[in-house]
């Protein structure tokens, strides 16, 4: 038997509307409705942002370090930090003689206990200011001598739904999940008696999807062994 050979399927907004609506027993032409569906969807990608790391929005960074400087604008759309080094040379010259230090991560109490934020040398930690407009700031501040970049990991928000013809920003193992959650968000508003049945659909649909959406790496343990004294 013939297989189509392609791997290309994907849901336009109005698609992805139109299913929500179908899942709650309505069919609607009305532009308001139509608008009222596209905000609802913009609100599930936000939620979306509360239920952990989508690894296809980890992003990787470069911040040219400047001496004496230790805070630094990252882009708007950032919502987090998740690991970040300093490297001696930009990432189209990474290579064999690229140096890399990781930076350890601290929170916002540990930052502001440390003393002397402005004393320069080789950055050891780091702290994300999760702001609307975010920044991160280096501890001790960069004397930039070998160490000339900042690169950090970062996690994204997924790109508003837009105009009706975009796709999704969302990876194909999310498009279930996300069309369950439009019904589920829809039922608020149109369909009441449906709101408990999609509700379970949807935290089902998304709890595969994020156990599904996970590095696959090898973990070992071993036991810490303590040795007497003898006595």
């Amino acid at each position: 038997m013939a297989t189509s050979g392609t791997t290309s399927f994907d849901l336009q907004i109005d698609d992805i509307i139109e299913e929500a609506y179908e899942r709650c027993g309505l069919r609607t032409n009305s532009g308001n409705d139509i608008r009222s569906a596209r905000r609802s969807l913009n609100l599930l990608f936000s939620e979306w942002g509360n239920r952990g790391v989508h690894l296809w929005k980890v992003q990787l960074n470069e911040q040219q370090l400047t001496a004496g400087v230790a805070t630094y604008t990252v882009p708007t759309n950032v919502n987090d930090v998740l690991e970040a080094y300093i490297s001696s040379t930009a990432q189209a010259a990474d290579g064999p003689t690229t140096n890399d230090i990781a930076l350890t991560k601290i929170d916002r109490s540990a930052y502001s206990a440390l003393p002397n934020k402005l004393a320069t040398g080789q950055p050891s930690q780091y702290y994300v200011n999760r702001q609307i407009d975010p920044t991160i700031s280096l501890y001790v501040a960069p004397d930039a001598s070998t160490y000339t970049y900042l690169k950090f990991y970062s996690i994204n928000r997924i790109e508003d739904a837009g105009s009706f013809t975009n796709t999704a920003d969302v990876a194909y193992r999310f498009l279930p999940c996300m069309c369950s959650g439009l019904a589920f968000y829809l039922s608020q508003k149109r369909a009441p008696d449906r709101i408990q049945v999609l509700k379970q659909l949807y935290e089902d649909e998304l709890l595969r999807a994020l156990n599904e959406d996970s590095s696959r790496t090898s973990v070992y343990i071993s036991p810490q062994t303590y040795f007497g004294d003898g006595i």
